[in-house]
């Protein structure tokens, strides 16, 4: 067998088709959704998720405002920004690139950020409102995962869920996120004893490690859906995933490739969570 390929660049571009007539919509009530951007240094790979960030945002119809500041800035003149972008009523989202140098905390920045306008669902409010089952804005990557499984009708309820790695960015979240769908989660880390005898018990399994080719065929159950998280460079510069693609597919029944799977979908649910937050702004939401 041969599994179906779960693709985040076609989905992403039929729901980004939705959002331009949601912005549409806006438009037409004197609202345009705005995300602000704040980039820190020249980072040639934050340079280039924010550049992706903002053509998104223009192809949809998103106001976009990016503020580029230097590496030396200090933590507080960094604060003060985000407070300004707090209180402006043109802004509905806000996004601090990471990382961020090291004599600025991530926390002291998160935290500063209105969980009203945390389109990134990073803020510990968000985060808190996610685990008990309220209203909040999800952390994207988990988000688009979901969207991913649902985009196949796989069913969750009831399924054994693995996901390997416990970042607070995708793994943490995306459990909990299955959590809340009725699965029955596990998760594994980099002090799981018999890792392979675990995750060869998933019915669904998500790997988001940051290491190329952590996982092959040997880790997965005959029919398993495999979600690949992991962007990596190989020796040759080429792109792969967490797991390995070729030989993966002909045990999995649904499989995400690398590039063009996950990846498309964060920066969707980034432009769906503004979207939202524009809306909740005129009480429609």
């Amino acid at each position: 067998m041969s599994a179906i390929v779960i693709s985040g660049k076609e989905l992403a571009k039929e729901k980004r088709e939705q959002m331009k007539g949601e912005v549409v919509e806006l438009k037409g009530k004197g609202i345009t959704p705005g995300l602000a951007v704040i980039l820190v240094g020249e980072d040639p790979a934050s340079q280039s998720y924010v550049r992706s960030k903002q053509k998104s945002c223009k192809e949809i119809g998103i106001h976009s405002e990016l503020d580029e500041l230097p590496v030396t800035i200090s933590e507080q003149e960094l604060l003060n920004k985000i407070e300004v972008l707090n209180k402006a009523d043109h802004i509905h989202g806000i996004l601090v690139q990471l990382p961020l140098p090291n004599h600025i905390s991530e926390k002291a920045v998160i935290e500063a950020i209105s969980p009203e306008k945390d389109v990134d669902g990073f803020h510990p409010i968000n985060i808190g409102r996610m685990m008990t089952g309220q209203e909040a804005f999800l952390p994207c990557t988990p988000y688009g995962i979901v969207e991913m499984i649902k985009s196949k009708d796989i069913d969750m309820e009831g399924k054994h869920v693995v996901v390997v790695g416990r970042s607070n960015i995708v793994g943490k979240p995306v459990g909990q996120l299955l959590l809340n769908e009725n699965a029955t989660v596990t998760y594994c880390h980099s002090r799981t004893k018999n890792m392979r005898d675990i995750t060869r018990q998933a019915d669904i399994l998500v790997v988001a490690v940051g290491k190329a080719h952590f996982l092959d065929q040997e880790y997965i159950k005959e029919g398993a859906v495999v979600i690949d998280v992991g962007v990596n460079r190989n020796n040759d510069g080429k792109l792969v995933g967490d797991v390995v693609f070729e030989n993966a597919k002909e045990v999995a029944s649904y499989i995400t490739p690398v590039p063009g799977g996950v990846g498309p979908m964060t920066i969707t649910m980034l432009l769906h969570n503004t979207i939202i937050s524009a809306k909740r702004h005129i009480g429609q939401e």
